[in-house]
């Protein structure tokens, strides 16, 4: 049976079950307690008026029954009728619900119910699935934009790749070795790709074990692997901080801490640029701070600065200019440990990128 029967159903029986109560209550409180037979008599005397006529209970049930058939014939129909129509209109957000629900499984995502009237229920389930279909239209878009940008950032290697392999096969006198170290340098490029993306991929699915971490051991792990590359660009690396434990897999959070700095260092000034990182311990969050000196960032580039494969070319040099996916993995990772992650252009040129994580409860 459908729902709108069902209720239908229920509403009847609740009024038949009130109207056979009704009618117990007049038999037991009423019926009962009227005697049956001739319960007042006087002799007939002339020019005396007759006894008058005093039903018993079996003359009140002889008038009562039919009629309490009637009405209770007409409570049932009642019931059906009213509760039929009742039902259907509180069902009607149903309707619309499931609608919408058969267009997003047909893969329009960009429909909403928008259901008016107060709000009871139905109107806060209707605007969760609306606000889910927002969240899941936001996401296919941008894995569609990310499989499309990963596409052609894996494309490009391999046709680079291609024109070596078919350059070399047709010049008698190639360099061998100059082209074993250009294979190598694309090949290293191609697998930094992958990886960067598997790990991006474990992130999104939040595909880990959560144990307490101390971040400042982190960042300190990150820095002192990054030490010898900020040596040999000329950049000093500052580092304070207090003992902040957080929850999550370890391995992602060394891959914030690396990102940024590393990123930090990168993306720097020329000659004596500097990098500060800051671990911040507070009463239910803790802030990690990577602050770096270099150019002076716009308020557009910076918001662009977290999507994938962004690597505001104006800032790259040299070989360092990595894959585009740093800030997005940082962003992903923060995500999923239900952090925040803010970037921010520094004044005199810089960024200043803080990845805020919620402490660890009883550490």
């Amino acid at each position: 049976m459908s729902v709108r029967l069902k209720l239908t159903l229920s509403y009847a029986g609740v009024i038949v079950v009130t109207g056979v109560l009704l009618l117990a209550v007049v038999w037991v409180f009423l019926l009962r307690y009227v005697p049956d037979g001739v319960w007042m008599e006087w002799p007939q005397q002339p020019g005396r008026p007759s006894a008058p006529f005093v039903p018993n209970r079996s003359d009140l049930e002889r008038a009562f029954a039919p009629r309490a058939a009637t009405m209770m014939g007409f409570l049932v129909v009642f019931g059906l009728v009213g509760g039929w129509i009742l039902a259907g209109r509180m069902l009607a957000p149903l309707t619309k619900i499931t609608e919408a629900t058969r267009t997003a499984a047909d893969g329009s995502l960009s429909h909403r119910i928008a259901l008016a009237g107060p709000g009871d229920e139905f109107r806060e389930l209707a605007d969760g699935f609306d606000d889910m279909l927002a969240k899941l239209e936001s996401q296919v878009a941008e894995q569609q934009r990310f499989a499309a940008n990963a596409s052609h950032e894996l494309r490009t290697p391999l046709a680079i790749t291609q024109t070596l392999l078919d350059v070399a096969t047709k010049d008698p006198n190639r360099d061998v070795d100059e082209l074993l170290d250009r294979l190598r340098l694309i090949n290293s490029r191609a697998i930094d790709l992958t990886e960067a993306l598997l790990v991006l991929s474990r992130a999104d699915q939040r595909s880990f074990v959560r144990e307490p971490v101390d971040l400042s051991l982190v960042a300190e792990e990150a820095v002192e692997a990054l030490l010898p590359l900020a040596e040999r660009r000329g950049v000093r690396i500052e580092t304070s901080g207090d003992q902040a434990s957080v929850s999550g897999s370890p391995a992602l959070l060394l891959q914030v801490a690396t990102n940024l700095i590393h990123n930090a260092i990168v993306h720097n000034l020329p000659e004596d640029g500097s990098v500060s990182v800051t671990v911040a311990a507070h009463e239910k969050s803790v802030v990690l701070t990577v602050a770096n000196t270099g150019e002076e960032l716009s308020r557009e580039l910076v918001a662009t600065l977290t999507e994938p494969f962004q690597r505001g070319t104006q800032r790259i040099h040299g070989d360092q200019a990595g894959v585009g996916l740093g800030l997005a993995i940082v962003k992903s990772i923060t995500r999923a440990h239900d952090g925040n992650l803010a970037v921010l252009a520094r004044p005199g040129g810089g960024l200043r990128v803080s990845v805020e994580l919620p402490a660890a409860s009883g550490l």
